[in-house]
């Protein structure tokens, strides 16, 4: 039983073929275009050239999107791939296939990757947090994403940074139209904006670990922030695991610190959650679209 999955990204859409057992049968991408019908056209194409690759034809279509189709019109809303918003992309994308197409946040199909054959396959209750060019968050229970009522569950990054310092308020404008949003502070331009030289994120967290001093400074800030996050997390759902990914992920003093400095925020007098690493990394989005479509017939 074949599956495709598409993580259709800021920069790329990637589309692949994965067999029952979660091994990949093709993998094809393109370049994100920038507009909505070139993008319908896109993934149409490397989804027909995911199945000439692995020998078939008519299997189901999972996507993982910025943003999420909203309930009342599906819609999508929220997405920071602009050219999206307004637009009935699940319905419009059905017509093109000629079939029916499951959709995701991209957060929630990293959860659900993870949650399936990942680093989170051992746990209920799975919190997935993507901390790259954005962030986002997703959670399963179960192996089942978490969508809420609204379908907006997951949208961590666009709470408030908790717990703010003076030296934190009023806090940096986000897209979303509020100010101090999780997501200006910790992902991977956050971090590089709050450090201030100018830098990118993986070379300051390179000069942390090598030991200089502001750089060293500016990890601890950031490990701060998100713990602070992650311990309000912790407060409304107590998950199994923390699974990270995306660009700052990649920060091995993250795994080290986050335990202890989740818990001295967490309303508890004892944390032990386990924060790890996506087992599946960049492939997660695409694996988790994939698995929007279970094993099981009719789920």
């Amino acid at each position: 039983m074949i599956r495709i999955g598409v993580d259709f990204g800021g920069t790329k859409i990637e589309a692949a073929a994965l067999d029952a057992d979660g091994r990949f049968q093709a993998r094809v991408r393109e370049a994100s275009p920038g507009s909505y019908q070139a993008s319908l056209e896109v993934v149409r194409d490397l989804i027909a050239e995911a199945e000439r690759q692995a020998g078939m034809s008519g299997a189901s279509v999972g996507l993982g999107t910025p943003g999420s189709p909203s309930p009342v019109n599906g819609l999508i809303r929220n997405a920071n791939t602009t050219h999206l918003n307004g637009q009935p992309f699940q319905a419009d994308l059905e017509r093109v296939l000629g079939r029916p197409v499951r959709m995701a946040n991209d957060a929630n199909c990293l959860a659900l990757s993870e949650a399936t054959d990942g680093a989170g396959a051992a746990f209920d209750v799975v919190f997935g947090v993507i901390i790259g060019t954005g962030c986002g968050a997703g959670t399963t229970v179960g192996r089942r994403v978490l969508a809420g009522r609204n379908g907006v569950a997951g949208e961590w990054g666009h709470t408030p940074l908790p717990w703010p310092r003076p030296d934190e308020l009023p806090g940096p404008d986000c897209f979303c139209g509020h100010l101090n949003c999780l997501e200006q502070w910790i992902s991977g331009p956050g971090f590089a904006r709050a450090h201030g030289t100018g830098e990118d994120a993986e070379t300051i967290a390179k000069a942390a670990a090598a030991g200089d001093p502001a750089a060293a400074a500016s990890l601890d800030d950031y490990v701060d922030r998100l713990a602070r996050g992650l311990a309000v997390i912790t407060d409304i759902i107590d998950p199994d695991v923390i699974v990270l990914a995306g660009g700052m992920s990649n920060v091995d003093a993250l795994y080290d610190r986050l335990p202890a400095a989740i818990g001295s925020y967490a309303f508890s007098d004892v944390f032990t959650t386990p924060v790890v690493k996506a087992l599946h990394g960049d492939s997660s989005g695409v694996r988790g679209a994939a698995w929007l479509w279970p094993l099981e017939p009719g789920g």
